[in-house]
C-alpha cells in the first residue's frame, strides 16, 4: 500500500508532517537512494527504504506483552510438530509475534508470560537476574516438616546442588514454593526427590506480575505498572 512520504515520516516519529515537509523541501529525505525534493511523492513502506540525512529509518517494532493463564496439555512452544499439536500460541489472539519467556512443561498450568521485548526475555531469564517464580503445588502425600526442610536448604540433581527455596505449607498435601533459578522441571524432580511426587503445579507469579483472576486458557495485556515492575 502506498502513502505518501511525509505521512510516512510521521509515523515512523521522525517529524510532524508539516515538518515532514521542511526536511523533504531541504533535500534531506531519500527514498531508495534517491533525494526527494517534491511534495506529494508516495512510498511504500514494505519495500522502500527511506533515509534521513543518509540514515536509514524504519517502522519500530510496537513492543507487547501478554499474560497467558496457560491450561494443561499445551506445549510452551510458537511451532507444532507432529507429535505435539496444541502449543500456547493456539490460546493468543494478536497479529504482532510474540513469544514464550521461560517454559511451563505440558502438564503446568498458570502464568505464562509472552513477549517480543528481547531485551525484557533476556533480564527475565537469565541465571544472574534470579528472578522470583512463585507455584502452588499439590503433592500426593502429607507434607512433613522434614520435606520442607530439606527443600528449603536445596537439594542435589544430578550432582549439583539447588538453591535455597522459600516454602510455605498451605495444607495438608498443599505447599507455596518460590524459585529464584529456573532448572527443567525443578519443582517436580526437587519434590519427587524429598519423597512428595507432585500432582499438580500451578504458577501464579513472576517477579512483580500476579496470574491474580486470570481465567485458565484466557489472556490479556499487561498494565504499564505490571511492565515497569518486570523491568524494574
Amino acid at each position: 500500500m502506498l502513502i505518501r512520504l511525509n505521512k510516512y515520516l510521521a509515523e515512523l516519529g521522525v517529524a510532524s508532517r508539516r515538518e515532514a515537509d521542511r526536511l523533504i523541501a531541504d533535500g534531506l529525505i531519500s527514498v531508495n537512494g534517491e533525494v526527494i525534493t517534491e511534495m506529494g511523492v508516495k512510498v511504500n513502506p514494505a519495500t522502500d527504504k527511506v533515509a534521513v540525512s543518509d540514515k536509514v529509518v524504519e517502522r519500530q517494532e510496537k513492543l507487547l506483552y501478554i499474560a497467558l493463564n496457560k491450561p494443561a496439555g499445551y506445549v510452551t512452544s510458537v511451532k507444532r510438530t507432529r507429535v505435539e499439536k496444541k502449543v500456547v500460541m493456539d490460546l493468543v489472539e494478536t497479529d504482532e509475534r510474540v513469544y514464550p519467556v521461560g517454559r511451563l512443561d505440558k502438564s503446568t498450568t498458570g502464568l505464562l508470560l509472552l513477549t517480543n521485548d528481547g531485551t525484557l526475555t533476556f533480564k527475565l531469564t537469565h541465571p544472574s537476574s534470579e528472578c522470583e517464580k512463585e507455584y502452588e503445588v499439590v503433592v500426593d502425600s502429607v507434607v512433613t516438616n522434614g520435606a520442607m526442610e530439606k527443600l528449603r536448604k536445596g537439594v542435589k540433581l544430578w550432582g549439583e546442588q539447588t538453591k535455597p527455596t522459600i516454602v510455605k505449607k498451605i495444607g495438608p498435601r498443599r505447599m507455596q514454593i518460590i524459585l529464584t533459578e529456573g532448572k527443567n522441571r525443578q519443582i517436580r524432580r526437587i519434590c519427587k526427590k524429598v519423597g512428595l511426587p507432585v500432582v499438580q503445579l500451578r504458577r501464579i507469579r513472576i517477579k512483580g506480575l500476579s496470574l491474580g483472576d486470570l481465567l485458565l486458557g484466557k489472556w490479556r495485556y499487561l498494565t504499564k505498572e505490571e511492565v515497569l515492575s518486570l523491568k524494574s
